[in-house]
């Protein structure tokens, strides 16, 4: 009979006492002893996953955005570009999620939903903070955060910086395009509104492919990540909608009517309008 492979005879590691393993490293404890469901539902564990997976993932998303500005703030497009790649990546993961959780029927939710008392996915800083950094500044979203003086600075505090599509306008001018005055020195702490001027730019820009080429490429990568964005924004609103129906949300939002009216947010309004034009 043969013998078992072992897999030290070629120098596997097989002993930790007092080493770094892949459990300390990941602080696996940690993670896999956060899930408390509150009921006894079976499905429950399933939902708790979902979401703490999905601010595993903003999470990353928060820390390649924020590097991204940093290397557009710079000038350092090469860079930025495998940043923003990686973001889309993050959001297809984002989406591919939403696949597990609608195996979860409306009977199998109303198990547990009412233990979940007003916490709801409105709520999640990590996903205002993204929206805040790639530029949809609604401040009325400050509320559901009142409650935390740590997240409400550290929000307040993305709003005193440009958000990554100003930086991309303030890129543009200095490439020597016709940005106004107006857009370069407006309040940053509000939602950038479309500019006819903006639009003609990155009508340069397409027009001229070959003598504005980096400034093309970003204008292909943000048009990915906003393409991916939207996508897990409809998954979002299909999957509530197939799991309870027009019921209002957990947070009291409008659940499914709140949802839609977000798939009309645009985060980069001038990259999608000048298709247009073209």
């Amino acid at each position: 009979m043969k013998e078992p492979y072992d897999p030290s005879v070629e120098g596997a590691q097989m002993s930790f006492d007092g080493r770094m393993s892949y459990s300390d490293y990941l602080k696996l404890d940690k993670i896999l002893n956060a899930q408390s469901p509150v009921s006894t539902a079976h499905d429950e564990l399933l939902f708790i996953v979902q979401h703490q997976t999905s601010e595993l993932w903003l999470r990353l998303a928060i820390h390649e955005v924020s590097a991204a500005r940093v290397a557009i703030q710079t000038d350092n497009l090469s860079e930025s570009f495998k940043m923003l790649s990686r973001v889309t990546r993050i959001f297809e993961q984002l989406n591919n999620a939403w696949d597990v959780l609608r195996t979860m029927t409306p009977s199998d939710y109303t198990e547990f939903r009412d233990s979940l008392g007003q916490s709801s996915g409105f709520q999640s800083y990590q996903y205002r903070q993204i929206e805040y950094m790639v530029g949809n500044r609604n401040r009325a979203m400050l509320r559901p955060h009142e409650h935390r003086a740590d997240i409400t600075e550290l929000l307040l505090n993305e709003l005193k910086v440009p958000s990554l599509y100003d930086e991309v306008i303030i890129l543009l001018a200095r490439r020597g395009l016709s940005i106004p005055e107006t857009v370069l020195e407006r309040d940053f702490s509000l939602t950038h509104s479309a500019s006819d001027a903006v639009q003609q730019a990155w009508k340069t820009v397409y027009q001229n492919t070959d003598a504005h080429w980096e400034l093309y490429e970003l204008a292909e990568k943000l048009v990915d990540f906003e393409d991916y964005f939207r996508r897990w924004r409809f998954n979002h609103v299909t999957t509530v909608e197939r799991v309870i129906g027009f019921k209002r949300g957990t947070g009291g939002t409008g659940g499914v009517s709140y949802l839609r009216r977000m798939l009309d947010v645009v985060l980069f309004p001038e990259l999608w309008s000048v298709r247009t034009s073209l």
